[in-house]
Order: C-alpha cells, then sequence, then structure tokens
C-alpha cells in the first residue's frame, strides 16, 4: 500500500491500450462497503475471500490491468494463480516513504493502529520475500510515476510472449 499501484497501474493500461480495475476499489463496489467497513464487520479472513473470489472469476481474462491489494498476493495457491493470469509486477517503496504517502488515511484497516510505522516495517518483512518470487520487483521509490510506468511497460512487453493471446 502507499506505493502507487492505482496511479501506475491507470498509465499502464492507458499506455497498453487495456482496461484497468482495482481489486479493493471493485471489492468495495460489488459489496456496497467500504474496505474498512468490510473489515470492520465481516473480518480479514472474509475480506481476504472477497479478493479471491475477483482474482478468480471478478474480471475479465484479457485485456486488462489489475491493481491487487497487498495481502491479496500471499494467499495459498495465489501466487500461481496470478503467474497464470498474466504478467505480475511488484512495486516497492521505502517504508518511510509508504507512511508519508498513507498517514491520515482512515482507509487503510492494516494501518489503523497506534504505530503505523511499525506495522510497515512489520508488513513488508513478512511479504517481500513472497513478492519477489511471484513477480518482477520494481522500485517507485524517489522515481515519478512516469519512469515507473515505463519501467513497468517495458517488463509488459519482455513477458507478455508466454500468454498468446495478450
Amino acid at each position: 500500500m502507499g506505493v502507487g499501484k492505482s496511479a501506475v497501474g491507470r498509465s499502464v493500461a492507458r499506455q497498453l491500450g487495456m482496461r484497468f480495475l482495482d481489486s479493493d476499489w471493485s471489492i468495495e463496489q460489488k459489496e456496497g462497503k467500504a474496505i474498512t467497513e468490510i473489515f470492520a464487520t465481516s473480518g480479514e479472513a472474509a475480506f481476504r475471500k472477497m479478493e479471491r473470489d475477483f482474482i478468480e472469476s471478478g474480471h475479465p481474462e484479457r485485456g486488462v490491468v489489475v491493481a491487487c491489494g497487498g495481502g491479496l498476493p500471499l494467499q495459498e495457491g495465489m501466487p500461481e494463480l496470478l503467474l497464470q493470469k498474466g504478467v505480475v509486477v511488484c512495486l516497492f517503496a521505502h517504508p518511510k516513504t509508504i507512511l508519508a504517502r498513507t498517514s491520515g488515511n482512515q482507509k487503510r484497516p492494516l494501518l489503523n493502529v497506534d504505530n503505523p510505522s511499525e506495522k510497515i516495517q512489520k508488513l513488508l518483512a513478512e511479504r517481500e520475500p513472497s513478492y519477489m518470487k511471484i513477480g518482477i520487483g520494481i522500485s517507485a521509490e524517489g522515481r515519478q510515476i512516469s519512469d515507473v510506468v515505463n519501467n513497468v511497460v517495458r517488463v509488459y512487453h519482455r513477458d507478455c510472449n508466454r500468454f498468446p493471446s495478450q
């Protein structure tokens, strides 16, 4: 979270002539509730199931750039499923950058804690090894969105040949 997935994803989709979908936004629309409300009323496990359902059947198979929530790739079987669906790119930023970009945003239920900086560091330590196994890691740290977008587009063009109809 806070690495620019949505902004980068929108621009990548435009450059590639594809649709853009954000998994969190799509889930909010389907459920008629904000992510924070889903976490509060149904719990994180229910939200993770909604994420899985979205990836399994919630969007077109082709011609779409999807920005996934940070916990989605950690679910059992999800790395393999994501890699079957398309090119996977993981964006990274320094914990201090993430904190600056997310502070004051109450729509981040995992960071609505007493020490969000500590939580960000913990989440990154838990998640980074999994991210690096399933996707190309691209740093968004200190870079213009256009630079990150161009990098993602290059990766896509390099790796999309394993998906014949993309």
